[in-house]
């Protein structure tokens, strides 16, 4: 198996859940990724110890995905110089507002591109991460591009079946 490119890291197992389509994509990209748990809160150490290895070992770019108060992805951050991917978790009584804002509100000098909340943020984390990574993979901005051509040729076809439904 060959070196991760993506570092998914999560707060806690119980985000994993929300990920499932961001593993999906990632897979259907074909870019090799690894997944660990580490939290910025109750392991700091340990996150420390992985954010400093991350560039060593190859990874390229790194997705953060952390409830609540939401520190993991600014922390990973000021650890490196690697493209951090901020992907708020609705999982706390203010449905990911609160890492919403915790996750986006990075002092100058500390950048986290910051996804929208819950599944859709990580869904858009993976593509953002293979559009990173496009810029020296021509083969994987050519999956990139066909992808997008599927978007679009979904909406054309929904477009079409809601204007059959609606003259039958």
């Amino acid at each position: 198996m060959s070196k991760p490119k993506v570092a998914i890291v999560l707060g806690s197992d119980s985000d994993y859940p929300v990920i499932q389509d961001m593993i999906r994509i990632l897979q259907q990209f074909e870019i090799q990724h690894e997944i660990t748990v580490s939290s910025a809160h109750r392991s700091p150490d340990r996150t420390h110890r992985y954010a400093v290895t991350l560039e060593d070992r190859g990874v390229q770019v790194v997705i953060a995905c952390a409830g609540a108060a939401a520190h993991l992805a600014g922390v990973l951050a000021s650890h490196t110089i690697l493209p951090v991917i901020g992907v708020p978790i609705d999982s706390s009584p203010l449905q990911g507002l609160d890492a919403l804002l915790s996750t986006s509100m990075m002092p100058a000098g500390v950048p986290v591109a910051t996804m929208g909340i819950g599944k859709a943020g990580a869904s858009n984390a993976a593509v953002l991460a293979a559009q990173i990574l496009a810029r020296n993979d021509p083969d994987l901005s050519t999956r990139l591009r066909e992808y997008k051509k599927q978007l679009a040729d979904k909406v054309e076809e929904r477009d079409r079946e809601l204007k059959k439904s609606r003259n039958a």
